[in-house]
């Protein structure tokens, strides 16, 4: 289905976490362009789950940041950021000269990771407080995007990944990790993923299964056309 594409509002000049940036333009679809499926409900509980001992191992989560292309200078956005689990990983891989945009649309998870980040004295993570159906990064800015383990709660996935598009650079790569699953269980079947990524304007570059390794969860990796 062909996608009607237009500018909704002007670029807006803010100040976030200290940085100064240009936040992308918010783009509208057509209503009979976005996805009706079943979705869960986006996590709005205690944000200490994310951060059981071990899951680094279980997630490959350095393998995962390799994949992504994530190294010493890169900006990364880690979009549905919770307790800032992936942040403050991408964080210590991209050093000093690197930045993260640690992104929820949950105010509450948005204060608890500048918490986080003032409490462990991290520099380089910028919190951005985004809507459900556009992440707010900053115009031409991000290397590599994670959505991990929040793409199931994104109601209008076609909306939402045509927002980000303008803040991603020349071969960014956009990982999703999620578990099989029908949208309403906390998890979503990868084909429906691969299927509305591609409408969106997307390409499929590659496909993991060695997340968690419980035959239940994958990896995909993505590029804007």
């Amino acid at each position: 289905m062909k996608q009607r594409v237009k500018f909704a509002k002007p670029l807006v000049v803010a100040v976030l976490g200290g940085l100064l940036f240009v936040a992308a333009p918010q783009i509208g679809i057509s209503q009979a362009a976005q996805t009706q499926r079943p979705t869960s409900s986006p996590y709005t509980g205690d944000l200490s789950i994310f951060e059981k001992p071990g899951r680094d191992e279980r997630l490959q989560i350095q393998r995962v940041m390799d994949l992504l292309g994530i190294k010493a200078g890169s900006s990364v956005a880690d979009i549905g950021a919770g307790s800032g689990w992936f942040s403050m990983r991408a964080a210590a891989r991209v050093g000093a000269s690197g930045v993260v945009y640690a992104q929820d649309i949950n105010p509450d998870a948005v204060q608890y990771i500048e918490t986080r980040i003032h409490k462990e004295r991290v520099s380089n993570v910028r919190t951005v407080l985004g809507s459900p159906d556009d992440p707010k990064l900053p115009l031409d800015a991000i290397d590599a995007v994670l959505l991990l383990k929040v793409y199931h709660e994104i109601a209008h996935p076609l909306v939402l990944m045509t927002n980000l598009k303008p803040s991603l650079r020349p071969g960014a790569k956009v990982g999703i990790i999620d578990r099989n699953g029908n949208g309403a269980d906390h998890g979503l079947n990868n084909d429906v993923v691969k299927q509305e990524m591609a409408e969106a304007g997307f390409k499929l570059l590659s496909s993991y299964d060695f997340t968690k390794a419980d035959g239940q969860d994958y990896f995909l990796v993505f590029a804007a056309r």
